[in-house]
């Protein structure tokens, strides 16, 4: 019963994040909303799953699942990004990244590398129940987003003419808005039931929270992104289905800080297991070397475009392995 309530609700989230994924493009096409602004209404749209889950996994004391799910998503959609990528070989994507992704993937490096340091030394410090390394990550994040965001502007224009054919199709406005509001709060109640079950899927099957939050529950809540991945590339738009990838890894770590503030027994991180180390270390490889394709230049042959996504696909593998003898220990 709770693998079929897992299965239901994961198939549920995935279907209410791609309505949300397209009642959201039809608002920035159709409204007089600033692109920034849109940015972030698609980011959290596919990121609702993650927050649901993450904050649901606090209130039913599981720090390990809330922690598994955000560093484990973060994995899960670099894998995506290059299986994709492999996929749709011949179209070589990743050479159409813009500097503000690659931008975008260093900040996330840096701060997968803060989490990474916080988890080692097993930081207890905290300002009224706010890990101390929270407020560090939350500082180092806006502060960056503000720097790509003064280096990027002035790509922005160059979209604009992309949507002028496309103001006419899918939903009305107001439809829009409301279906957006109404996918929004049913997305919260499946996400919530997607960690209630994961959490004891976990108890059942003796794998361990760290296990099941990093791979099976953090696996489901990214399927929107691959998804929305998926349609970008079939129209194209392939910095676009870049900067889906890089911009939910960002957002996933400042979903991690802000469990954090739900979390008030003290520094959240302090209280999860050592062995997601493991992920948030394999996310950084994995990020790395997706950053190293998408800042090639002169590539020679389709063979040697496609070694960095097969390296990806082999290293995250290697990672899952890794991650369940040190979980299931």
């Amino acid at each position: 019963m709770v693998f079929l309530a897992f299965g239901i609700s994961a198939a549920i989230t995935i279907f209410l994040a791609i309505r949300l994924s397209i009642y959201a493009d039809t608002i920035e096409r159709k409204s007089a909303l600033s692109g920034i602004l849109i940015a972030l209404l698609l980011g959290g749209a596919t990121s609702l799953p993650e927050i649901t889950t993450s904050v649901t996994s606090i209130i039913i004391s599981n720090p390990d699942l809330a922690v598994g799910n955000v560093l484990g998503s973060n994995l899960f959609n670099v894998m995506i990004l290059a299986t994709l990528d492999l996929f749709f070989r011949k179209h070589e994507i990743m050479i159409y990244a813009s500097k503000e992704n690659r931008y975008t993937s260093l900040l996330t490096i840096f701060l997968s590398f803060l989490v990474a340091a916080s988890l080692f030394f097993n930081i207890p410090y905290h300002i009224f129940g706010i890990g101390i390394d929270t407020v560090i990550l939350i500082i180092v994040y806006f502060i960056g987003v503000k720097i790509i965001s003064t280096y990027a502007a002035e790509h922005v224009e160059e979209e604009e003419k992309q949507e002028e054919n496309l103001q006419e199709r899918g939903p009305t406005l107001k439809r829009a808005v409301v279906g957006f509001s109404i996918a929004a709060v049913f997305i919260m109640v499946f996400g919530s039931i997607l960690t209630i079950s994961g959490d004891r899927i976990a108890v059942i099957t003796g794998l361990g929270a760290s296990f099941v939050g990093s791979f099976l529950v953090a696996a489901s809540t990214s399927l929107p992104e691959a998804v929305s991945v998926v349609i970008a590339i079939r129209l194209k738009n392939y910095k676009l289905a870049i900067g889906g990838i890089v911009g939910s890894n960002l957002f996933n770590l400042l979903i991690l800080a802000g469990t954090d503030v739900f979390y008030r027994k003290g520094a959240l991180l302090s209280a999860a297991s050592g062995s997601h180390l493991y992920t948030i270390v394999a996310s950084m490889i994995l990020i790395s070397i997706s950053l190293f394709s998408m800042s090639r230049k002169n590539i020679t042959s389709s063979w040697f475009y496609v070694v960095p996504s097969i390296l990806i696909i082999a290293c995250y593998f290697i990672a899952s392995y890794i991650i369940y003898l040190n979980s299931a220990a």
